[in-house]
Parts: structure tokens; C-alpha cells; sequence
């Protein structure tokens, strides 16, 4: 029996009894966000119960993520049938719920049946302290937020109470960071005086943790594909009172050069399927043919602005976009050589972090830039 399955029975859905979930059920069967879908009923039913709210979620997100293992158990509807989860099917693709491109790509995995049934269930709400983690933590727990220290991250703080409000606190000493995304800064190494380039910045929570790493004294440069990702990691940056961070729009300056460079590489984000459980359903995997040579180019420019150090990393586990872009890198980048023997990872079922690989080369000293 899986432990996500063991979860949606332990489930208290008696708050659900006489609520009309057909039309946002029928939303997410026709593979519209669930996310988006169960915003918007709850926005139309203020008057639902905390009970009610919570289960309401519960049954939406179930129905996104179950919809396969749901549908082949039958019954009066796939709400009842999630109310009443049968055994677990035989079949690995049934019994975890995954489109078949998914389960083939789980399957190479080292353990699928564990990364699987870790998938199918929430991941939770990790803090990155901007400072000190204790004082956050204690302070955090005089306003009713409960927390325990991350299990590798220096600086995270895994969330143990139940759906408290973090938005309504209005704080800038803590950023909402997957433990796994932190441990991906952490290979950076950046030190005060560096000068650090973040090249796939995105909305900015590794370039506000490398800024973090350098105390004032450095700078962190930022670049995007995607702009209004840029302009809201300069908003975020603003509120968090960071400094040392220059933005550049979607590549440095050509004259540019830093001790360290991170490529956060855009990627299939199959590692972060718990923080979307229908988006496996409206993936396309056809999309994922085109990312490998984008990220072989991201590193390949990346490396030519590091004068020290260079890391990769991407939060999927497919082959093709991890260790095949990396060798494929090695081949014809000598200059740059693999620190340690054996990539990164970290995995859900593992260490309980979303899963990301990352990749941690060095420039030799005889050919510094």
C-alpha cells in the first residue's frame, strides 16, 4: 500500500456532505488548473467553513493527481471513488496515477516505486532565514508558526503547522525556498567580495540567497530569458531590502567576468510535481525535445563570464537534461573540470526535498581567463 494512498484515506471528508463539486470537478477533467479552479469556487463560496475549505481542496487536488487510478476503479464518480480509494492497482502507471510518458520516465530512475508514491503527496513549506535562523524560528513560534530546522540547508526552516498565512506577516527576513533549491545555491560557494553571475535568475530566489551569501560586500549579476521574471525579482529584491544585485535583461555584458556562475537551467520541472498535482496532466512531453540544446548553450555561456567556479543544476530527473548535457559540456570544455566524482542529487523520497540535480566544475588554474 503506498503512503500517498494511505493519506487520501485518512482523509476526514465529512465536511464535503451536501456541497456541489460537479462544475470545478468538470474544470479539472478538462485538464483547466486546478489550482485556478479551486481559487475561484472558494472566492465564490466565502461562506464555507474552514473544514469545508479544506476538504474542498483536498478533493480538487485529488481529483487533479488520482484522475487515472479514479477513473480505471469506477463507481458512482470519481469524487466518490476518491472518498473511497479502492486498493492499489497492479499496475505501476494506475497504482501511482501517472500519464505513461511518466511512468516510463520514473522508471529509470533508481527507486520509481518510492519517488512515485513521493510525488503523490505534498511537499512542504521550507524557509530560507535571510540571518539568523534561530531568532526566525523563535520568533515565528511566538506568533503560533510552528517549525523545525531543514535537514542539510544551513539556513532552512521546514513548516510544521498546518496552512498558517506567511504572505499576512509582511516579513523580509525569510524567503520561501525549497530546502533542495537551497542546497543548489549552497554549491555555489559564494563568499563576501565575490562577484557571482546567476544567469537563469527567474523570479530571483537563488539570486537573493547568493546576495544573502555575499553580506554586502560583492555582487550578485542577474540575467533572464523571461523579463517579467527579471522585473519581478527586482521588485522582490526591493522588498527584501537586498543589495549588490544588478539586472541585466537576458544576457551579461560579453566583458563580463565573476569568480562564480550558476545555471539554473530552464528544464521538464518534473522534481517539483508535488507542487502541482494535476500538472503532470497538462504537461507535454514532446516540449522537452528542444531543452537539452538550450541548456548545453546556457552552460557553454555561463562558462565563458566564470573565472573559478561553475554550476549547473536543473529540478527534473530526466537523463537527457542532467548528466547528458553535462557530458556533452565536458567533451569540449577541458578547461572546466568536475568537482568530486558523482553528480548531485536530492530526491523527495530521500532527503524530502524536491528533486534537483546539479553539476559543480572548476576552471584549472593554468587556464584562468
Amino acid at each position: 500500500m503506498t503512503r500517498a494512498a494511505e493519506r487520501v484515506r485518512a482523509i476526514d471528508w465529512s465536511p464535503l456532505e451536501g456541497l456541489d463539486l460537479e462544475a470545478p470537478i468538470r474544470r479539472i477533467l478538462e485538464n483547466q488548473p486546478a489550482e485556478r479552479v479551486l481559487d475561484r469556487f472558494l472566492r465564490d463560496h466565502r461562506d464555507f467553513t474552514a473544514a469545508q475549505r479544506k476538504a474542498t481542496a483536498e478533493a480538487l487536488f485529488g481529483i487533479g493527481l488520482w484522475r487515472r487510478r479514479l477513473i480505471k476503479q469506477g463507481g458512482k464518480s470519481v469524487l466518490h471513488a476518491l472518498t473511497h480509494l479502492g486498493p492499489d492497482p497492479e499496475g505501476f502507471a494506475d497504482r501511482h496515477s501517472l500519464p505513461d510518458w511518466l511512468a516510463a520516465e520514473l522508471q529509470r530512475t533508481p527507486d520509481p516505486e518510492a519517488l512515485a508514491d513521493a510525488l503523490n503527496q505534498p511537499g512542504p513549506i521550507c524557509l530560507r532565514a535571510r540571518d539568523d535562523r534561530e531568532a526566525l524560528a523563535a520568533d515565528l513560534e511566538a506568533r503560533g508558526i510552528h517549525t523545525r530546522p531543514g535537514r542539510y540547508a544551513p539556513q532552512c526552516l521546514v513548516v510544521t503547522s498546518d496552512r498558517p498565512n506567511l504572505l499576512g506577516l509582511g516579513r523580509t527576513d525569510f524567503e520561501v525556498q525549497d530546502e533542495g533549491s537551497q542546497l543548489l545555491g549552497e554549491l555555489v560557494q559564494a563568499r563576501p567580495g565575490d562577484t557571482v553571475l546567476d544567469l537563469c535568475a527567474g523570479a530571483g530566489g537563488k539570486t537573493l540567497q547568493l546576495a544573502a551569501a555575499l553580506r554586502g560586500q560583492g555582487a550578485v549579476h542577474a540575467c533572464d530569458l523571461d523579463l517579467e521574471r527579471l522585473e519581478r525579482l527586482r521588485r522582490r529584491a526591493e522588498r527584501a531590502g537586498a543589495t549588490g544585485i544588478a539586472i541585466h535583461g537576458r544576457a551579461p555584458p560579453p566583458t563580463l567576468r565573476v569568480d562564480a556562475a550558476l545555471v539554473d537551467a530552464p528544464c521538464s520541472e518534473l522534481g517539483a510535481l508535488r507542487r502541482g498535482p494535476d500538472l503532470r496532466w497538462r504537461l507535454d512531453p514532446a516540449s522537452f525535445s528542444a531543452l537539452p540544446a538550450l541548456q548545453l548553450e546556457l552552460l557553454e555561456r555561463a562558462a565563458s563570464h566564470a573565472r573559478r567556479r561553475l554550476v549547473y543544476a536543473t529540478c527534473t530527473f530526466r537523463r537527457e537534461e542532467n548528466e547528458d548535457v553535462c557530458e556533452a559540456f565536458e567533451r569540449s570544455h577541458p578547461e572546466f573540470r568536475r568537482a568530486g566524482e558523482r553528480f548531485f542529487h536530492c530526491w523527495p523520497h530521500t532527503e524530502g526535498t524536491d528533486a534537483f540535480f546539479g553539476a559543480v566544475y572548476e576552471r584549472h588554474r593554468e587556464s584562468l581567463a
